[in-house]
């Protein structure tokens, strides 16, 4: 029997990564064997551990992780590239008839994953122009381009997601129309049981507040210094995570230490409700309160009844 897929979504903080290992080693002992396939696009990064809270060797518990380590800080992560390679990990735990367990707190990236979800194609020559266009003008005057031309798509990109509004703009050109919307909610693949992590909000809140506390005990400033000698400064994607550009800020001299780590804070609540915002549209997942005492075994006894 081929094994389901469990899909474990949830804000930053909700406790997934810990409890997906939980899950893994509970199935264990019922005789499923379980994989993590890791669906955050920066824990793809070799040296960013502290500021993506990438689960420990420790942590893992013996429990094999997919896709963690797999890019220099310099190289690009795109959506269609994480796509191939997650399904790939899948398609491999399910061949050798192991449960793969998808983590992740990206909506987009997790329905990339698991939904009928294709990629318009690209043109060195379209891109390199807008490029320029964002180097010229900056992230939110370009993204005022594309309001112009596509409201809807605009809408779901942040102003300062210069990357993406590039993206979206060379699509809109190529294609003569960029769809304002994701597609329909569809599984690609077959057998996904969807299970969202809920924290009220002054939890959440106080766990954001500790584990930013805990990176920067953890060294998380010297980490950074690190990563900046291998080339953080000239990738595209890693420089930008939360809690890495805000530190490159404090040693530009920009913002004090505090300031930094004030920063970090609010700017990972504010991803940790656009999460939430965006996960709660979709229908086909089944809620549950994180805080819940014994909710690894529940969810295995679950699995382990219905495997498909």
């Amino acid at each position: 029997m081929v094994p389901g897929i469990l899909a474990l979504n949830g804000p930053t903080a909700s406790g997934k990564s810990t409890l997906a290992v939980d899950i893994a080693v509970a199935l264990a002992w019922r005789g499923q064997g379980a994989e993590i396939v890791n669906a955050d696009a920066m824990l793809v990064y070799r040296g960013m551990d502290i500021g993506t809270a990438k689960p420990t060797v420790a942590e893992r518990r013996g429990v094999r992780h997919h896709l963690l380590d797999i890019l220099d800080v310099t190289q690009t992560a795109t959506v269609a590239q994480f796509q191939a390679r997650a399904r790939a990990a899948i398609a491999d735990c399910r061949a050798r008839g192991v449960l793969p367990i998808v983590v992740g707190g990206s909506a987009l990236y997790m329905r990339a994953i698991l939904d009928h979800f294709d990629f318009p194609g690209t043109d060195a020559t379209v891109r390199a122009r807008w490029e320029a266009e964002l180097a010229r003008v900056g992230p939110e005057a370009l993204h005022a381009v594309l309001a112009e031309r596509a409201p809807g798509t605009a809408a779901e990109i942040q102003p300062g997601n210069g990357r993406r509004t590039v993206r979206a703009l060379e699509v809109l050109e190529l294609t003569g129309g960029h769809a304002p919307n994701l597609p329909e909610w569809t599984y690609a693949l077959e057998g996904v049981t969807s299970i969202g992590l809920d924290l009220d909000r002054a939890t959440m809140d106080a766990r954001i507040i500790d584990r930013v506390d805990a990176m920067w005990a953890a060294g998380l400033v010297d980490e950074v210094r690190g990563l900046e000698r291998r080339g953080l400064r000239d990738g595209v994607t890693a420089v930008k995570a939360i809690g890495y550009r805000q530190v490159l800020q404090y040693l530009d001299g920009d913002l004090t230490e505090d300031e930094a780590r004030a920063a970090v804070v609010k700017a990972t609540k504010r991803f940790a409700r656009r999460q939430l915002s965006w996960f709660r549209r979709d229908h086909r997942i089944d809620w549950r309160d994180a805080t819940t005492p014994g909710l690894a075994t529940a969810i295995a006894d679950h699995l382990a009844q219905d495997p498909r």
